[in-house]
């Protein structure tokens, strides 16, 4: 197990851990169906599409299906 020769002094720690909050926000793609932002290369989650095939039916509930109950 790798075990540190010398104490590493305070403000190398603080140099370290300064660079945490520098991560980028991650990017954001828009569905091609419903124009919802989502994480690239993932369905979805609003109609279900992915790539502009319906890949899970029946996400995103029918105008006339809801008037009729």
């Amino acid at each position: 197990m790798a075990v540190p020769k010398k104490r590493m002094s305070n403000s190398k720690t603080a140099m370290r851990r300064a660079q945490w909050d520098k991560m980028p926000a991650p990017t954001l793609s828009t569905c091609k169906n419903c124009g919802e932002a989502l994480r690239p290369h993932r369905i979805c989650g609003n109609c279900g599409h992915y790539a502009g095939k319906e890949i899970i039916a029946g996400l995103q509930p029918d105008a006339a299906a809801s008037s009729e109950s």
